[in-house]
């Protein structure tokens, strides 16, 4: 089987979230092709290199998504005609709905931004299913068009896209917030949107491209998947879509900034995206129960929701999950990415309720800022530790009694992350907002016991192995890790049955599997898109049945009984005949 693996900011790129699993299941299914098709961020993002790629690999296109050149397109009046009457469309849209099925998203506290952006525009006086479809046609229609006359860059660029959005906006019937946009906020969601449709010019969807292969794989919604949803369109190459961290999600957290109209308009967009991504899709993989739920408020049918949980390696962590007397008895430790979501000034204060009562404790917080904000997060957390610990931080063995303590990952004390989780007797996570907790996973790997803020997928993840308790609140956070820091027996208890939760649901192995039979399940409810004639020139109806996609002693056979005919079963509707290349058919 080939397999286009669709990428925004990942594989095979070095630095990406979806890297490292992209990468685990490439290599798992050495007996599939894979072409990877990556969309990359930005310039330091492509100067930073590429993973190792396996011999499955059979090639790599990438196009840069932070930058597009004019490409000096100059349409004629037809097109111009045809790109203003297309993206007029898309803008009326946008300004009639901000999400499909209403895009009421009422789901944990780390919603509420998201909730407040989109509030006043979720009322529609056309039905969702015709306002989804006039959506499709424009964007099919803007993607026809770059394929016919060689691109939009220019156009989407230009005045008359403004003009276009500008008229949507005051139209009668059009929301209120699309109408008070300004002069500013049309420029700005015009910008968006043709960064936004960037791939709807790329030459992939040939035959030569994803046109070739029998499955696209995307590794997240949004503008990885957008290829997909073309290549599906133009050469009818099934879809499938998985998802750790719901896009849409993402975007309506990070537009809290803009204004009014910017926040209604570009919640449309992303939402229509989404829902038109889910509806087109043949199966949608959330990574956990609460990507699951984003998904189904946002359009996606229930029946093709797969949950195919990360698959990590739990190689690293086999001595330490296995040695559970290494940790030191009276430590905590956090570990993670700084930044404002990991909430580590209500673990601060909580530590320091904890000291309190047991003055021989330990937090050891574990993990480098990200970015800027981190950094500056960082700061504020160690000015804080050492408000709230003066004695010890300003003692004569400060280095050595300080109860706090902020690491990174290389350094003298944990040379390793495994080290980090071995050192501690229980491993806390006090996150406000948080998607699949990785850090809790891994924690769970070394069969450690676990305190939990309750938010994203924590619960799922621990599955009563660990306590769990409202986030924002030290106290509880306190009582929590108290109860077991002075219970070595649960803390035992409770870790064994961490790792071998862990162990059962989590592996890299399991994840593989599930994907190999996705693939494999897509395809044989997909009709053959390319026919495999015969010495006549005629189609050979079900020449290329599912299991021919397998390697093993039965293809040969199946090959020479198409040879000679086929079996019984093989005598039905004829299949209409496309073009196949001669490799294509071999196989």
């Amino acid at each position: 089987m080939r397999i286009g693996i669709l990428t925004e900011g990942g594989y095979p790129y070095v630095s990406g979230d979806a890297s490292p699993w992209c990468d685990r299941l490439v290599r798992g299914l050495a007996q599939h092709e894979f072409d990877v098709y990556a969309l990359s961020r930005s310039e330091r993002h492509e100067d930073e290199g590429w993973l190792p790629l396996p011999s499955q690999v059979r090639r790599v296109r990438t196009a840069p998504l932070w930058a597009a050149e004019d490409d000096g397109v100059a349409y004629g009046r037809r097109a111009r005609r045809r790109f203003a009457e297309c993206y007029g469309e898309l803008a009326a849209v946008l300004c009639a709905g901000v999400a499909p099925e209403g895009g009421r998203l009422s789901e944990g506290s780390d919603e509420s931004s998201a909730r407040a952006g989109a509030s006043s525009a979720t009322a529609v006086d056309e039905p969702s299913a015709t306002l989804a479809d006039r959506f499709a046609s424009a964007l099919y229609g803007l993607a026809e068009l770059a394929r016919e006359e060689g691109g939009l860059v220019g156009a989407l660029r230009s005045e008359t896209a403004v003009r276009a959005l500008e008229r949507a906006c005051r139209a009668p019937g059009a929301l209120r917030t699309a109408h008070e946009a300004r002069v500013p906020d049309l420029l700005t969601v015009a910008a968006h949107l043709e960064h936004a449709l960037r791939p709807l010019s790329l030459d992939w969807y040939e035959d030569d491209g994803l046109g070739s292969v029998d499955l696209c794989h995307a590794a997240s919604g949004g503008a990885a998947a957008l290829p997909g949803l073309l290549a599906r369109h133009f050469t009818g190459v099934p879809l499938l879509v998985t998802e750790y961290g719901v896009r849409l999600r993402t975007h309506y957290l990070a537009a809290t900034d803009s204004s009014p109209a910017v926040r209604s308009l570009l919640a449309a967009f992303h939402g229509r995206l989404a829902a038109e991504i889910y509806r087109q899709a043949a199966y949608i993989t959330p990574g956990n129960a609460h990507a699951r739920r984003w998904q189904e408020r946002c359009g996606a049918d229930r029946t093709k929701l797969r949950t195919v949980y990360p698959g990590m390696d739990a190689g690293p962590f086999a001595e330490v999950g296995e040695s559970p007397e290494r940790a030191a008895p009276d430590t905590l430790v956090w570990v993670g990415r700084v930044e404002p979501a990991k909430d580590l000034i209500s673990l601060l204060h909580a530590f320091a309720e904890i000291h309190k009562d047991e003055p021989g404790t330990r937090l050891r917080i574990v993990g480098a800022p990200a970015g800027p904000e981190g950094t500056a997060y960082l700061t504020h957390c160690k000015a804080l530790a050492a408000q709230l610990f003066p004695d010890e931080a300003d003692g004569p063995h400060a280095v050595g009694d300080n109860p706090v303590s902020f690491e990174e990952i290389g350094g003298p004390e944990t040379p390793t992350l495994a080290d980090a989780y071995a050192s501690g007797a229980v491993i806390v996570l006090s996150s406000v907002v948080e998607g699949f907790p990785i850090s809790l996973a891994e924690a769970m790997f070394c069969g450690r016991a676990t305190v939990s803020t309750d938010v994203g997928a924590v619960v799922e993840v621990i599955g009563g192995t660990g306590l769990v308790v409202p986030p924002r609140n030290p106290r509880a956070l306190a009582e929590a890790c108290m109860a077991l820091l002075r219970d070595p027996e649960r803390r035992e208890r409770l870790g064994a049955a961490a790792r071998a939760r862990a162990l059962e649901l989590f592996t890299v192995e399991q994840n593989v599997a599930a994907f190999h039979g996705i693939y494999l399940e897509i395809v044989s409810h997909c009709p053959v898109r390319r026919a495999v004639l015969d010495d006549t020139g005629d189609p050979l109806p079900f020449a290329v049945p599912a299991e021919a996609h397998v390697p093993g002693r039965w293809t040969a056979a199946a090959s020479r009984m198409v040879a000679r005919g086929g079996p019984g079963w093989a005598a039905g509707p004829p299949v209409p005949a496309t073009r196949v290349p001669a490799a294509e058919a071999a196989r």
